[in-house]
């Protein structure tokens, strides 16, 4: 049997970045070929980022877990085992306490002497104290009720390579398969690397020049002092936020940009001279790849990211022909159920059947997978199928759809009842997205007033804005739908309407991301006039 779904795409992969600004939140979307595969969404003055750099203080020793927690400046003290101190920790300590005693001029890394290694099987009671001061990097940023997890083994990353302080070893990425390749990288970066300092080669460093990974292992080691000279400052006391990461969009591109990104498009004026600067630095080819989004319709709903978002992250996923994915998420594990539905029967039977749906599924669950940055344990349950062979099919199949997902997983084969469990790396809480809209009107208490009226209830707020509140110009935000309606009629239409009554310049912006009572007004900045009133309905 050949299957259509079974034939992979040979044409050129092309990667989009989408942007969207807000003024309380940052939402980047990765594209692949126009479709959604990554997502993320976070709060602008988020603190506890993955790769941020504290002075933090040991709050509590755990010596059951062999682990404390530390204060580093967030609600819950955060995680620290004894396996995450790393083997050069002593080194660190005592590097720490000679820059803490604030001399002039601290020795380099390179002239400082480096303590013996702890040992592997070590207790935490023994190189730790409640009260100490000890520098500690975010490992996995804080996940439901849980902390920040913690290590002390510090890393600096950057595009082609990763520096680690206090070691001396130069590791090559296992991806890198040209044996004559890791022994060019290993020996350049043997030569030019500082004494106290291990360097990790990263993937997108192989075939580069040795200019090249000069200049960025420069542009690191001047972080590294960076941060020295912060932490001799007599200011300077735990907790302490010491070296922050890059921009989530910056750390994204650093991942993920290569020569298959056509465009990066984004809505905000600062965050584009941010990325601009970064890809003119890494990629001076692709510079002209970044582009301001300037329309009126928001950035999202031009690049079609809110529909994909509505109907892929919903609890259920439609695959094709009536199959569909139903995906739950409990407090161990995710459980993903595959559905065939009201799909057409194969007319080569149900073994044939099981096989397409199954193959569709497998294709869906590894962009489910990056989508919605599923973590920890997920089992799939999909429909049966009596042929090994087929089993098989699908199990290479689905490591073949998820060699792309830079997240460290692990696929098991599938059982005899077509069960497969996957493990998955989770360093930050799982993206969930609320696809059922609450009524904006009666907020969800089953009653609203007649639709008929909201218009006039739109005009009021027209009124108070123009007339009470003495502005001219502002925007309102609606459903596509309300929209259309508001600007049906030409110079007869509702908005200009409005426009003449009220004596305003009243800009009316089809948004997606509204349901279809919901509104928004917007001053001549750009920034949200809280309108919204709950009113009891009797």
């Amino acid at each position: 049997m050949v299957c259509s779904l079974c034939l992979n795409n040979n044409h050129l992969m092309t990667t989009e970045l989408i942007v969207d600004v807000q003024p309380k939140e940052v939402s980047l979307a990765v594209l692949e070929n126009s479709r959604l595969v990554e997502f993320q969404k976070e709060s602008r003055n988020l603190s506890f980022s993955v790769g941020d750099i504290f002075l933090g203080r040991v709050r509590k020793l755990m010596p059951g877990l062999n682990a404390v927690f530390v204060d580093v400046g967030y609600e819950k003290d955060a995680f620290l085992h004894y396996l995450d101190l790393g083997p050069q920790y002593l080194s660190q300590k005592a590097y720490l306490e000679h820059l803490k005693q604030r001399k002039k001029k601290a020795s380099p890394l390179s002239k400082f002497k480096m303590q013996a290694d702890i040992a592997k099987d070590g207790l935490i009671a023994d190189v730790l104290e409640p009260g100490q001061e000890i520098l500690v990097q975010i490992a996995k940023e804080p996940i439901s009720t849980k902390g920040p997890r913690l290590t002390s083994e510090i890393s600096i990353a950057g595009r082609f390579l990763i520096l680690m302080p206090f070691s001396d070893k130069v590791s090559i990425s296992t991806k890198i398969k040209s044996q004559e390749e890791r022994a060019r990288l290993k020996q350049l970066l043997l030569s030019i690397t500082p004494k106290g300092f291990g360097v990790i080669v990263r993937t997108v460093a192989e075939n580069k020049k040795v200019e090249e990974l000069d200049n960025e292992l420069k542009v690191l080691l001047k972080r590294w002092d960076d941060m020295v000279q912060k932490l001799q400052q007599p200011s300077i006391k735990a907790p302490q936020l010491i070296f922050e990461e890059t921009s989530r969009t910056v750390v994204l591109l650093r991942d993920l940009l290569n020569a298959s990104y056509e465009a990066i498009h984004v809505n905000s004026p600062e965050v584009y001279d941010e990325i601009k600067d970064y890809v003119s630095i890494i990629m001076p080819e692709k510079s002209e790849i970044v582009q301001l989004y300037n329309k009126e319709i928001p950035i999202f709903d031009h690049f079609a990211v809110t529909k994909q978002i509505k109907s892929g992250l919903g609890k259920v996923v439609s695959i094709k022909s009536g199959a569909y994915l139903v995906i739950e998420h409990t407090e161990a594990m995710h459980v993903i159920d595959v559905n065939s539905g009201n799909r057409t029967r194969s007319k080569e039977g149900q073994e044939a059947n099981a096989y397409e749906v199954n193959i569709a599924a497998a294709d869906e669950i590894a962009r489910q997978l990056r989508l919605r940055d599923m973590g920890g344990i997920i089992v799939v349950d999909f429909i049966d199928m009596v042929e090994g062979e087929n089993r098989q099919k699908l199990f290479d199949r689905l490591r073949e759809n998820m060699a792309n997902d830079r997240a460290k997983h692990n696929i098991l084969p599938l059982s005899k009842f077509c069960l497969m469990q996957i493990t998955r790396q989770r360093v930050r809480p799982q993206t969930f997205i609320q696809t059922n809209e609450v009524c904006p009107t009666c907020f969800g208490k089953g009653e609203i007033r007649s639709s008929i009226l909201f218009t006039d209830m739109l005009a009021g707020k027209i009124e108070y804005l123009a007339h009470k509140q003495k502005m001219r110009r502002f925007t309102l935000m609606v459903h596509p739908y309300v929209a259309a309606f508001i600007e049906k009629g030409g110079l007869s239409s509702l908005k200009w309407q409005w426009r003449r009554r009220f004596a305003c310049g009243l800009k009316i912006i089809p948004s997606q991301a509204m349901s279809y009572l919901q509104y928004a007004f917007y001053d001549r900045k750009g920034l949200e006039i809280d309108m919204k009133e709950e009113v009891d309905i009797k």
